[in-house]
């Protein structure tokens, strides 16, 4: 990538240069070519002049020949370095202005034929010669029996020597800009890519067992706005590493117990005693139901990070609040009410969501005795829909309201609960796959609430709330 770089850049720079420098010879050549014809022009109206007013400085009368009138005006103009005054007279040169290869050129065959070809007509003529490019101006007259004209021919390559030598300065000017303009593009294509070859050579270092490299972020540019983003990636991957290494630990932690279990009854059973026989089957079909229930939520962890995991559709929250309500009623013989019910269309994995209330429910008959009272409620707000379930059991010790939706994590529980720890966090999962959370606090007077937040679209109105007659926060309702 930087070689292309900096070739794109050179050759991007070459066309420039190479374009300035032809568009300065264009024009240079064509000024150059444009003075030689005004001055041409100009030595021609003063010829005329002299031919028309003007008289012989040695007789002081009017010229006599066209030679004489031509000899005094070659006498009287004096040619640039870059021109040749010839006056032409009867089909030949007479005399020419001083110049290296004056007398030469106008006694050259092809030069003597060029002016009488043009002879009658006059003008200028450009021609390549091996004198060099010429430009021959030609101005007739007539007198008497003679005809003659005055030929103005301008040297072009003398006149452009100027103009070459610039050009040459330039192109050794523009070829040293290129050498510098090249480095600096390369060197400055390796700072700017060098985020990406570091990215490269981190990617290449991370592991299965090292996600902690981080690619070093500096600057404001889209390359540091790469590397910001594969940071975020590998935090999320290390997050996720992380947490599949912990999942797979406690879920090997869990699982090694009841196979130890199986295993131990096993080898201990006698096969001749048929009590013995009985009894370890029994013993042994409630373990394997038992790791059957903790298969099944280890399955249900692993799918929450699924994107199929969730059918979202638009809910109404008020017939599935007294729906979940009471499907809850067959858990336990409890004190079951309605708190309140939100009237508001939320958009939600109906199924999942009763799962998860639901969970929260047999977790509050698992802490509550007959009797005690379990209600379920909803609300809608601008913040959001909130589900809740309350109990007025022991309640949740505060050191605890966050560890206990952690995998396999536990706060105090009955002797004869023989749950894994896995509810409530399968109840996290299923919020957090809404975008949403679940958290506990002290229900009034006694108890806990679990409520279950979840966002609105930003294009869903929020609604009222419907039921029981509550105080203060609806979803801490007494």
């Amino acid at each position: 990538m930087r070689t292309r770089i900096t070739v794109v850049v050179a050759l991007l720079v070459a066309l420039a240069l190479t374009g300035a420098g032809l568009i300065i010879y264009t024009l240079g050549a064509a000024e150059i070519e444009n003075d030689a014809q005004a001055r041409a022009e100009q030595e021609i109206a003063e010829f005329r002049t002299l031919g028309e007013g003007g008289v012989d400085p040695d007789s002081g009368r009017r010229f006599a020949s066209i030679d004489r009138l031509l000899e005094v005006f070659l006498l009287q103009n004096v040619a640039g370095d870059d021109e040749l005054l010839v006056t032409w007279v009867d089909g030949e040169a007479r005399l020419a202005s001083p110049s290296p290869n004056g007398e030469a050129l106008a006694q050259d065959p092809e030069f003597k034929a060029l002016v009488n070809r043009n002879l009658e007509g006059g003008g200028t003529v450009r021609t390549d010669s091996r004198f060099g490019d010429l430009m021959v101006t030609i101005q007739p007259v007539q007198g008497g029996n003679s005809s003659g004209a005055l030929v103005i021919v301008t040297f072009l390559d003398e006149a452009q020597r100027g103009l070459n030598e610039l050009i040459r300065t330039y192109a050794i000017t523009a070829l040293l800009s290129l050498i510098v303009i090249t480095g600096l593009a390369a060197w400055q294509a390796g700072r700017l890519l060098a985020p990406v070859g570091r990215l490269s050579d981190t990617a290449e270092e991370i592991s299965a067992t090292d996600l902690s490299r981080r690619l070093p972020e500096t600057g404001n540019d889209d390359i540091t706005a790469l590397t910001r983003t594969v940071n975020g990636m590998l935090v999320r991957l290390e997050d996720a590493f992380v947490g599949q290494r912990q999942f797979l630990d406690d879920a090997g932690h869990e699982l090694r117990t009841p196979l130890t279990v199986l295993r131990g009854h096993l080898e201990l059973l006698d096969e001749g005693d048929p009590q013995d026989v009985a009894e370890t089957r029994a013993l042994l079909l409630d373990e394997l139901d038992r790791m059957a229930r903790l298969v099944g939520d280890l399955i249900l962890l692993a799918k929450t990070g699924r994107p199929d995991f969730l059918a979202i559709r638009p809910v109404d929250l008020e017939p599935l609040t007294r729906t979940v309500l009471a499907k809850a009623r067959g858990l336990g013989d409890r004190a079951w009410r309605l708190d309140a019910a939100g009237d508001a269309v939320v958009r939600m994995d109906e199924q999942r969501i009763t799962q998860a209330v639901l969970q929260l429910a047999d977790n509050a008959v698992k802490h509550t005795e007959a009797g005690d009272e379990i209600a379920i409620g909803s609300s809608v707000d601008a913040d959001g829909a909130r589900i809740w379930v309350r109990d007025t059991g022991p309640g949740v010790p505060a050191g605890d309201h966050e560890r206990i939706f952690d995998r396999f994590a536990r706060s105090e529980v009955a002797e004869d609960d023989e749950g894994f720890g896995l509810g409530l966090s399968i109840v996290s999962a299923i919020a957090e796959a809404h975008a949403g959370t679940v958290t506990v606090e002290d229900a009034v007077p006694t108890g806990a609430c679990f409520v279950i937040r979840l966002p609105l679209q930003p294009d869903q109105p929020t609604g009222t709330t419907t039921g029981a007659t509550t105080t203060g926060d609806p979803w801490r309702a007494s």
